[in-house]
């Protein structure tokens, strides 16, 4: 049972982050070492998933413009309202920051890898759900933030133009030069997928800690009640019911082909934590970021939970 509810290791590896980072966070000086790393990890992230995305996929992906379009609409459109809705309908129960979490969880794109290795094990339309996640990724890095700044009402809220250059460059910079860097790069990417695969989570992992860190190291634990978890856990399961039911069934109405449907269904219904975790620590200062960030980290811990039995039993069908 343990091996089922926990079949990504990714998961494991989160848990064991959060766990670290509130029994051992890194504070003082070696927080400002830790920060730099972590933008280094995340320069290499960007950088491996330039170089794994062949150029003539995207293009062939951009052609099947009804189901890019739905995806980039629901992503874009109809999370980042379920995440506005459910901080409002939870700013009076949850912390103001943990509430704002919900709008942060609600406005960023969805993954990549998982959303294809779970579109590959439902036997859906892999190249598409590739290619979709690389795009919303892509335009997510600019239109995240922005959708952020536009519809929190809070201080803490605004982009800055510092914050969208550093988007910029630890983000958007390290892709392109790993699109300039396949030829040499790729055929040794190709032959360590497992190595790359888990130097992409550690990046991962690495600015989550980080970011957390500065959440415990601000008191989160003594801010944060139990019953309030319990608030946020009903609040991040709301979201979720809406973005795996509704991108199934938006699917459905549009009449999608079966393996488009599977596509918009993983595509449009997870949530990235390798962008929400460089764009909370961009966006915010340390003490906020691991605070706005903790809906995510359980929204993304809950997708991929969920993601591996619907998978099997969508091939089964």
């Amino acid at each position: 049972m343990f091996a089922r509810i926990f079949a990504d290791r990714f998961v494991l590896l989160l848990l064991a982050t959060i766990l670290l980072a509130s029994f051992i966070p890194v504070r003082g000086h070696a927080a400002e070492v830790a920060s730099l790393i972590s933008s280094a990890a995340i320069f290499l992230l960007f950088f491996l998933n330039g170089v794994r995305l062949p150029r003539h996929e995207v293009v062939s992906g951009v052609r099947n413009w009804q189901l890019q379009g739905a995806i980039f609409l629901f992503v874009f459109g109809v999370m980042s309202a379920a995440g506005l809705a459910m901080s409002h309908i939870f700013d009076n129960i949850l912390p103001p920051i943990l509430a704002l979490g919900l709008l942060f969880a609600g406005i960023l794109p969805s993954t990549v890898q998982s959303a294809a290795a779970y579109c590959a094990l439902a036997r859906g339309n892999v190249a598409a759900s590739v290619v979709a996640a690389a795009l919303v990724n892509l335009i997510g890095v600019v239109l995240s933030p922005l959708l952020f700044a536009l519809l929190a009402h809070v201080g803490e809220a605004t982009v800055s133009g510092q914050a969208v250059g550093r988007i910029a460059l630890i983000l958007l910079l390290p892709f392109a030069l790993g699109q300039m860097a396949q030829r040499w790069c790729k055929p040794w990417v190709d032959a360590h997928k497992d190595l790359a695969t888990w130097m992409d989570r550690i990046s991962i992992a690495i600015a989550v800690y980080v970011a957390f860190s500065g959440a415990v190291v601000a008191g989160i634990w003594s801010v944060v009640r139990g019953d309030e978890l319990a608030w946020l856990a009903l609040a991040v399961s709301g979201m979720l019911l809406i973005g795996f039911g509704g991108a199934w069934a938006l699917g459905g109405v549009m009449k999608l082909p079966r393996g488009d449907r599977i596509t918009m269904l993983f595509s449009g219904g997870q949530k990235s934590i390798a962008i929400g975790a460089p764009l909370a620590a961009t966006i915010f200062p340390p003490a906020i970021a691991g605070m706005v960030l903790l809906p995510t980290l359980i929204y993304h811990m809950a997708q991929l939970i969920l993601s591996a039995p619907l998978a099997t039993h969508l091939a089964r069908d």
